[in-house]
């Protein structure tokens, strides 16, 4: 898990401006509400004063309010009031961290790190978001029993499609690409690649579109950033898919996704839930294989595993982990675990950039090279 990356925190319209929402990310508790002028908020859901939840009081005035004592915390973290201390304005240092939050697609996302803004990574697009030709299926937010670079993985590996999804009639890997190494392309902040499937009939019958049977079926995956993956599907030059998956660590062993369904066909409304229910059976075969994994998060070595050519893109994914690692931005959470319930640590905001005197200790972070 790394900070300095955006993180979608919740749906749209889960954040509410009379009630917090409490959601558990990277093992650490946010809590999320709308200020006074709607605009959706992340702060670490700890009060300063006494260790409260934020999560679990109220919304007043657009400002968090602790159940504990009553102190309330403005969208900058800030508190703005201590009911013991009515007259006085509070302490420099009764603040939390507050995190930058952009609203898109129906998600909310939170910049988790401490980066200026010039400096920090993009907030993955959706560029056939506003495009003429494209429909969305409503946002679908599902939870997975497994560690999120396991599910990324599963994403970003096209041998798997034939085993995992015979339902669907999921097309066959060309022959002529079996063995050879894929063709792994970086982008900024991450990579991708394309391949070619032999096509099936009942493949797309679930789709109810017999047009799209054509003899081969153009397809692959790409990811931006650690925890954001594409997967493009591409029947003809008109009948594509473009699926959006944003991934949310909870912990180590539980991760919370962010769907967005893109199509360019079959763009009446009508069509919806029928697509929807697909895509659902397909995740449903993913989540089964990736619920018993052993083990349950990552292999520190490739030694730890045996790889073949098929698996470029999955090797390319951890190259840039390590890249990452290298910068110091990997969370330890072997440590976070250790001092859990003896230390509320908080993963630095970008204002601990220019202010100090800061209560919660921030995220233990591994070292490069260490």
């Amino acid at each position: 898990m790394y900070i300095n990356f955006w993180y979608p925190v919740a749906a749209s319209d889960e954040v509410r401006a009379d009630k917090p929402l409490r959601v558990e990310l990277m093992n650490l508790r946010y809590v999320v509400f709308r200020d006074g002028s709607g605009t959706a908020r992340v702060l670490r859901d700890v009060c300063v004063h006494r260790g409260g939840s934020l999560g679990k009081g109220w919304v007043q005035d657009g400002q968090a309010v602790c159940p504990y004592h009553g102190w309330r915390f403005g969208g900058d973290g800030k508190c703005t009031h201590i009911p013991t201390l009515p007259e006085d304005k509070p302490p420099a240092r009764a603040k939390v961290d507050s995190y930058p939050t952009v609203e898109r697609y129906g998600i909310v996302f939170a910049f988790l790190g401490d980066l200026p803004e010039a400096e920090r990574p993009p907030l993955p697009e959706i560029p056939e978001w506003d495009q003429d030709g494209w429909r969305a299926n409503s946002l679908t937010v599902f939870e997975v029993g497994a560690f999120y670079e396991r599910s990324m993985e599963n994403g970003l590996d096209p041998s798997h499609n034939e085993f995992v999804h015979p339902a669907q009639g999921s097309p066959n890997m060309n022959q002529d690409l079996r063995r050879k190494p894929l063709d792994v392309q970086d982008v900024p902040w991450g990579s991708k690649f394309l391949v070619r499937f032999e096509n099936e009939e009942k493949g797309t019958e679930a789709l109810g579109e017999k047009s799209t049977l054509v003899p081969e079926v153009e397809a692959g995956s790409g990811h931006i950033g650690p925890n954001a993956m594409i997967t493009w599907i591409n029947f003809s030059e008109t009948n594509r898919f473009s699926q959006y998956f944003f991934e949310a660590p909870i912990n180590e062993s539980r991760t919370r996704i962010f769907f967005v369904n893109m199509r360019a066909f079959l763009l009446e409304p009508e069509h919806d839930e029928r697509i929807a229910k697909v895509n659902l059976v397909v995740a449903k075969e993913d989540i089964d294989i990736l619920e018993e994994l052993d083990p349950i998060r990552t292999p520190d070595s490739t030694t730890k595993e045996v790889l073949v050519p098929s698996d470029g893109a999955v090797l390319r994914y951890r190259e840039w982990l390590k890249e990452w690692d290298d910068k110091g931005w990997r969370i330890d959470l072997k440590k976070l675990r250790e001092q859990k319930g003896d230390v509320a640590y908080s993963i630095p905001c970008p204002e601990r950039r220019t202010s100090g005197n800061w209560v919660l200790d921030p995220v233990p972070l591994i070292a490069p090279d260490s």
